[in-house]
């Protein structure tokens, strides 16, 4: 009888491509999984999936009381539910599985894709960081299998907990969703350099709103915006403010394969954080991997898991500032240059291959398979 393995994420599941690869992978190790999150009556029909998921319907879309009722839910479902292994993916989900791991005595891994007493949008309000603090330093020093997103962020949680982390990045797969678009057919122009911005973390501090006050300075630039975020209707007045309507698009979330199609089809990725917080200043976000796969070069801030990329395969473009002349600067050199652009197009192409999650997830199975034997 197969192995079962629950899984717990605060988001709907619609789009979460990192969850979504660590599921295929256990399905391939050949347990049985479940996943869980949360649903809004506008929430997206999930697409067909070969692992089973549930989604808890929530009164509460965020704050105390949304991160309360989710927690009291999962874990009174998790109580009663056959299962091998837990995950919790991130600090939202894990005293709901740690408490259900210790009364039931069911091995527990805690997967943090966010240094997450470190995020901006908790960092400088003292109650709501105090609270969660209260619960990672309650957990963490009784985990034994900890993954999180990059060398960084295992070497701050390694040096406060005296905990060995293991590190799996959030990388895409090696064979890439199929190009079944065409600019035309996506409403895309062909005359004109294509920036695309994309994500479900578009909110503030991230470049977006430096990146419209850019647009204007860029020679035949049009900007590709694809997913959700807190900065979005600030971006869209913005751009009726300064007249640009001809020159951006937004797209809301959309399939991982549909999202492929619009990041293959632009010129210029973005991938812009400030420096405001310690998990923006250790990120590594998904999007420059997506970028390099679909040979996207991409345009970042100066931080240091980026760096690390940009120095160690030559696929993309760091900028000093988030100022609006450093961003049209540095777009309108490739435009101007087109044997550099074409080189570190061509750097993205030979990077792709080495940059997949085949390889990370060879971690995932000496962790997992290691668990049940």
């Amino acid at each position: 009888m197969k192995k079962k393995v629950i899984l717990s994420v605060t988001n709907d599941l619609y789009t979460d491509p990192r969850v979504d690869k660590v599921c295929h992978s256990l399905l391939s190790f050949g347990f049985e999984v479940l996943l869980i999150g949360r649903k809004y009556v506008d929430s997206p029909k999930l697409p067909p999936k070969p692992y089973a998921c549930k989604r808890f319907s929530m009164l509460f879309r965020k704050g105390a009381l949304f991160y309360a009722c989710f927690n009291l839910k999962l874990f009174f479902y998790l109580l009663f539910q056959q299962c091998d292994i837990l995950v919790a993916n991130d600090l939202d989900t894990l005293l709901p599985n740690f408490l259900v791991s210790k009364l039931r005595k069911k091995p527990l891994v805690y997967d943090s894709h966010e240094y997450f007493c470190g995020m901006s949008e908790i960092v400088n309000r003292p109650v709501v960081k105090a609270c969660w603090l209260s619960i990672e330093r309650f957990c963490f020093p009784r985990l034994k299998h900890v993954i999180t997103v990059c060398q960084s962020i295992a070497d701050l949680y390694e040096e406060e907990y005296k905990l060995k982390i293991n590190v799996v990045r959030n990388i895409p797969k090696a064979i890439p969703p199929s190009l079944s678009e065409t600019k035309a057919s996506l409403g895309l122009p062909d005359d004109k350099v294509i920036l695309i911005l994309q994500g479900n973390a578009i909110h503030y501090n991230r470049g977006g709103e430096e990146l419209i006050e850019a647009l204007p300075l860029i020679h035949k630039g049009f900007l590709l915006i694809v997913g959700a975020g807190s900065a979005i209707p600030y971006i869209k007045h913005r751009v009726k403010e300064l007249n640009i309507d001809n020159q951006v698009k937004f797209v809301d979330r959309v399939s991982p394969d549909l999202l492929f199609n619009y990041t293959y089809l632009s010129d210029i990725g973005i991938t812009f954080d400030k420096d405001n917080s310690i998990n923006h200043r250790f990120s590594l976000p998904n999007k420059l991997f997506e970028y390099i796969r679909a040979e996207t070069p991409f345009i970042t801030t100066d931080l240091p898991e980026r760096r690390r990329i940009v120095e160690t395969y030559q696929v993309g473009k760091i900028i000093p500032d988030l100022a609006p002349t450093s961003i049209a600067a540095a777009v309108n050199e490739w435009i101007e240059n087109k044997e550099m652009y074409a080189k570190v197009k061509e750097n993205c192409t030979k990077a792709s291959p080495q940059l997949t999650w085949e390889n990370e997830e060879k971690i995932l199975k000496d962790l997992y398979c290691n668990l049940t034997s």
